[in-house]
């Protein structure tokens, strides 16, 4: 009797594997969803809709933009009744006399920081890679992870006491007889880019460089064995193995870091400035802010707004189009 069920058995399962192709992959489509599958597709269904209530639905509000808008209150109000202007905010914008130097310190100080903040992560990735002791390996990347998760208030406030003119660096500069004025490095515009390109760098190089070196320990082991039984040595194997290896992510975080080119972070930049350094610190983000929400300039600001994002997509789409002309690799 267990003979003839088991002959049974194998019978049905070679019945199984004759069936035709299509007819395996509907039996496929008709089996029923277990536990995992639903609660697959609950999240799936609840990111679609929170994407469509927080991130599509509010994109009704750039009819702003094309409108007059400003002085209003109440803002849906604004958008439904308020008079048409067509492109009278945008024209407002290009012809306000601060406009050419707002342009200039955006791009100015946005393309300084891709000069100087993007290779170091990258640098700093590969070099993190290449120390031999793990412990010390995982205290570098610690103590470079950590000011990442300090918000630019408490981080910047550190930085503002110690460039303090009476009681911070300029001081101990002039006590020192370094110098024979006191250099005031908060006041003077001079100094406002390097104050923001270096201690943005400081905050986030080590959590920029946490996708490279994730990168990096995805290089097979075997790469560098056969290299150095060819006699490479260490920097051999960066040039020839680990740069070329991490190529695809390099490219793809250039073309977002090109397509943020207009993006300056108004945290970090609201932090350092002051009446003093309007003349360097003043930038779209900035602006937008203090002429568009508390002078009720809200189409102004919307309008600003709404170029800015047409610019960078087309700073992403042309960066994507450079990178896959040049090196054949391009997020899409």
């Amino acid at each position: 009797m267990i003979s003839e069920n088991k002959f049974a058995g194998e019978n049905a399962k070679t019945a199984d594997a004759a069936l035709p192709e299509g007819e395996e992959n509907k039996q496929k489509k008709r089996r029923r969803w277990d536990s995992n599958d639903i609660v697959l597709f609950a999240m799936a269904s609840l990111s679609v809709v929170f994407l469509a209530v927080f991130a599509y639905a509010p994109l009704y509000g750039l009819a702003l933009a094309f409108k007059e808008g400003d002085g209003w209150l109440n803002i849906s109000k604004a958008i439904s009744v308020a008079p048409w202007n067509g492109l009278d905010n945008f024209k407002a914008f290009f012809e306000d006399p601060d406009f050419w130097g707002i342009l200039w310190n955006t791009l100015g100080l946005n393309i300084l920081q891709l000069m100087i903040n993007f290779p170091c992560p990258i640098i700093f990735a590969v070099l993190t890679a290449e120390l031999i002791s793990d412990k010390f390996k995982k205290f570098v990347q610690t103590v470079t992870f950590f000011p990442h998760f300090i918000s630019w208030a408490v981080y910047g406030g550190i930085f503002l006491s110690l460039f303090a003119l009476d009681t911070g660096l300029p001081a101990l500069l002039q006590k020192a007889g370094l110098v024979s004025e006191k250099p005031n490095i908060l006041g003077d515009p001079s100094y406002f880019w390097g104050i923001i390109i270096g201690t943005s760098l400081l905050k986030g190089m080590g959590w920029g460089s946490v996708i490279y070196v994730a990168a990096i320990a995805a290089i097979p082991t075997e790469l560098y064995e056969a290299a150095k039984m060819d006699g490479a040595n260490r920097f051999h194997k960066i040039f020839y193995i680990t740069i070329p290896s991490i190529a695809p992510t390099i490219t793809l975080f250039f073309i977002l870091s090109i397509s943020g080119l207009l993006n300056n972070g108004i945290e970090h930049l609201l932090v350092f400035q002051n009446t003093s350094n309007l003349e360097r610190s003043e930038v779209l983000d900035t602006y937008i802010y203090k002429y568009g929400i508390p002078n009720f300039r809200y189409s102004y600001a919307t309008a600003i707004g709404l170029l800015k994002s047409i610019i960078s997509l087309l700073l992403l789409v042309s960066g994507n189009w450079v990178c896959k002309k040049i090196s054949g690799k391009g997020i899409y």
